[in-house]
C-alpha cells in the first residue's frame, strides 16, 4: 500500500500520458490520411503526431505551474514515444541519439513556427505555408486548405474545453 504511493506516477506525469495517448489516437484517424489527404508514411505520421502535441502544448501555454508541470509529461512522453519507434523500425542504439537529436530540433523547429502562425490567426496564410512544407512536405499538387481548417476546429475545439478536465488528462478532439 505505502510502496504504491510512492511509486504512482505524479498526477502531472499521469495526464501527460493520457493527453499523449489521446493525442496518438487522433493522428491515427484514418480520415486524416484518406479525407484530408496526409501521407501515410513515417515522415507524414511524425508531422500528424507533432501537430497534435503542439495543438495540447498550445492550448496549456501560459495557464501556471500545474499546467506546465502536464506540458513537460506530455513532450516526455513523447520524445519516449519516438525513441521506442526509432528502436522498433531498427535503428541501431548508435544511431539513435543522432536521429533523437534531428527530431527534436525538428519538433521545436515546428512548435515555433506553429506558434507565430496561430498567433497570426485569423490569418492563415502562414498556417497554410506551414502546413504545406511540413505536413504536405512529399506530396505534389496537395491542397492544404482542409488541413488547416482542421487544424482551426482542433484548435478552437481545445480552447474551450475546461482547463481543469484538461490538466486532469481528459481531451476531446472534434472529428476530421
Amino acid at each position: 500500500m505505502i510502496f504504491d504511493r510512492l511509486f504512482r506516477p505524479r498526477a502531472a506525469v499521469q495526464a501527460g500520458q493520457t493527453l499523449y495517448t489521446a493525442a496518438v489516437a487522433q493522428a491515427r484517424a484514418p480520415a486524416i490520411y484518406e479525407a484530408l489527404g496526409a501521407p501515410d508514411t513515417a515522415e507524414g505520421r511524425f508531422e500528424v503526431y507533432s501537430l497534435h502535441v503542439v495543438l495540447l502544448l498550445d492550448r496549456l501555454r501560459g495557464h501556471g505551474p500545474v499546467a506546465s508541470d502536464v506540458s513537460q509529461a506530455l513532450f516526455d512522453t513523447y520524445v519516449k514515444a519516438l525513441d521506442h519507434a526509432l528502436r522498433e523500425m531498427g535503428v541501431g542504439d548508435l544511431s539513435v541519439g543522432k536521429k533523437m537529436r534531428k527530431l527534436g530540433e525538428a519538433f521545436y523547429g515546428r512548435a515555433k513556427s506553429y506558434e507565430a502562425a496561430f498567433a497570426k490567426l485569423p490569418q492563415t496564410e502562414e498556417l497554410a505555408d506551414l502546413v504545406g512544407r511540413t505536413v504536405y512536405a512529399d506530396v505534389e499538387g496537395a491542397t492544404v486548405d482542409d488541413m488547416v481548417a482542421y487544424i482551426r476546429k482542433q484548435r478552437d475545439g481545445l480552447s474551450v474545453q475546461p482547463l481543469d478536465g484538461l490538466l486532469a488528462g481528459a481531451v476531446s478532439w472534434v472529428k476530421p
